[in-house]
């Protein structure tokens, strides 16, 4: 039999124990086939990259999955059938892991990206410890203004249109 992971989407309107009935229901169906399902992890409700079907979130379920070929097309051609499935992903792998998936670790990459704490404490400035500010050069010294240079010549009388 393969190993495969398994993981589908499921609409945000159903409570978290339809979700979870929804993996037990999926779960028989590949028993039934021959198949048998190794670590099953809840991701919760997410909000997803993108609107599916009018749904802007959805509960995230993940499978880890030792199977015939078989028993998973049969899953699967269950699942574009039943309507609170919005997406599904199956993917062969080699070996399955041991420990919880990269969703599951998320307070761990919290921990190793650190805070503010890690970098000390912000540094604030007082009005007297700022640096001076370079003063800007005057450009009214060095050439006329604009409308002091051309204010007789856009002047025109009725006579001369």
């Amino acid at each position: 039999m393969s190993l495969y992971e398994h993981t589908f989407l499921a609409r945000q309107d159903i409570s978290g124990q339809q979700a979870d009935a929804l993996v037990d229901h999926f779960k028989a169906v590949l028993e039934e086939n021959g198949g048998s399902v190794g670590k099953i992890e809840n991701w919760g409700l997410r909000t997803a990259a993108y609107r599916i079907n009018k749904n802007r979130k959805a509960h995230y379920l993940h499978l880890n999955v030792d199977a015939p070929a078989a028993a998973l097309a049969e899953m699967e051609r269950q699942m574009r059938i039943h309507e609170d499935i919005l997406r599904y992903l199956t993917i062969r792998v080699e070996a399955h892991e041991d420990e919880p998936s990269a969703m599951m670790k998320k307070s761990d990459r919290d921990d190793r990206r650190g805070g503010r704490d890690d970098r000390g404490p912000r540094k604030s400035f007082d009005r007297d410890d700022r640096p001076p500010r370079a003063a800007k050069p005057e450009a009214a010294d060095e050439a006329p203004k604009a409308d002091e240079a051309d204010a007789g010549s856009d002047k025109t009388t009725d006579s001369e249109e």
